[in-house]
């Protein structure tokens, strides 16, 4: 088994899990990517296979500029500097790593779409890697411009490298993604390539469940909802387990690593919301202190925390929505207040409302009235925890890192 990844934790980590997994059946299992970055990430032992090591630091350099980008502007710079430029680069050293390991399956990260190119090419069968469910609920049907805009990015990608339509090729029943972005890739400047590498026609892991997404009963059969697949984590920083006040509830407010810089407003709108409710809630601030200055002795700050052990020690957590903090809480059964800034979080920030495991808030014009109000909603009203405990059964009856390998050993 070849994953196929991005230079990004939140994309990596699931393969970690499923890798793990199938490793202990018994298979023989690689991941091909940029090489620096991705030995960060992975275990130690891992098999790295480099493909576009040139590119690896490029891309993510670049999330310094993608951070300041809003709504369109943000989608634009994806492809354009990023998913592109990472698929050109990549595809010779994937194409090298399939010759020297010679795997029976590929599993490509829908952001790493070199994998995709390489497997048809090469007739590899593989899997889709879905580490976000943003681009299987119809995120540009309100936006078709949009979505033809994304189309068209595709199909010069494809055409770039031959792997459009071809002639012989006939769709199988069934595997137009659900709710995808385009239907099939689509019509974008006339280009009709039949298929879209951001969707295997045989198996899409989607790591997360019908509960969260939505999508109860509307969605084909290759699309195998494992639910979350945490794998081991490096050793997390030290935290002050003993600051942690018995006598309040807790609540985790963490923007990620990306975002971080981006919160500074945010942050003076969590140390209002955390003043307003002093007497009950201990609030654990994970942001730079040289942004958020100095703090209440009922607020700790933490640049960073240690979050997978931290979670049980919770309440309610406030984060920007990306998808795996949201899955990490869910999870445990926590409520959210989800302020999403770009990309994917504000379909993922809509999921959870819609779940009705959490409240949505505006992230760059929240004050401190509406935090406070929605963090009581979360943590007083019964529905959120409710729904987030059901979101949580979900997650653990889907069955995660083995669910998906026993999928992906299917293909084989």
């Amino acid at each position: 088994m070849l994953f196929t990844v991005p230079p990004l934790a939140g994309h990596v980590n699931p393969t970690v899990a499923v890798g793990a997994e199938l490793a202990a059946r018994g298979h023989e299992v690689a991941w091909t990517g940029p090489a620096a970055a991705l030995t960060g990430l992975l275990p130690a032992k891992a098999r790295i296979l480099p493909a576009g090591e040139e590119a690896g630091g490029a891309y993510t350099e670049l999330h310094e500029r993608w951070r300041d980008l809003r709504g369109v502007g943000a989608l634009r710079f994806l492809w354009e500097e990023a998913l592109v430029p990472l698929a050109r680069a990549m595809v010779p050293g994937v194409e090298r790593a399939v010759h020297a390991f010679g795997p029976d399956v590929m599993v490509a990260d829908q952001q790493a779409l070199a994998g995709p190119l390489v497997a048809r090419r090469l007739g590899l069968p593989w899997a889709t890697s879905a580490s976000t469910s943003a681009e299987l609920t119809r995120p540009f049907a309100d936006f078709p411009k949009v979505g033809e805009w994304v189309a068209g990015q595709i199909a010069g990608l494809l055409a770039e490298f031959g792997a459009g339509r071809d002639p012989a090729d006939r769709e199988p029943s069934g595997s137009e993604p659900s709710g995808g972005a385009t239907a099939g890739v689509a019509t974008a400047g006339g280009v009709s390539p039949g298929w879209d590498p951001r969707f295997s026609e045989r198996l899409v892991l989607v790591f997360s469940t019908p509960e969260l997404v939505g999508t109860a009963g509307d969605f084909p059969e290759h699309h195998a909802y494992v639910g979350p697949a945490f794998g081991a984590r490096p050793a997390g920083p030290g935290f002050p387990w003993q600051r942690l006040d018995p006598g309040r509830r807790r609540v985790l407010v963490s923007l990620g690593t990306l975002n971080q810089v981006a919160g500074a407003r945010f942050y003076d709108a969590v140390l209002g919301a955390a003043e307003r409710l002093a007497d009950d809630v201990q609030v654990i601030l994970a942001a730079p202190a040289a942004l958020v200055g100095r703090v209440p002795h009922h607020v700790l700050l933490q640049e960073r925390v240690p979050q997978p052990a931290l979670l049980p020690h919770l309440d309610a957590v406030v984060c920007h929505a990306g998808h795996n903090t949201v899955c990490e809480a869910l999870a445990h059964g926590l409520p959210l207040v989800v302020a999403p800034i770009r990309d994917d979080q504000p379909i993922v920030a809509r999921q959870v409302v819609d779940a009705g495991a959490g409240i949505r808030v505006r992230f760059g014009r929240t004050r401190a009235e509406e935090l406070r109000d929605a963090l009581t909603a979360v943590l007083d009203e019964p529905g959120p925890r409710r729904a987030a405990r059901r979101i949580q059964a979900s997650f653990a009856a889907a069955g995660g890192a083995a669910a998906a390998a026993d999928r992906l050993e299917k293909l084989i």
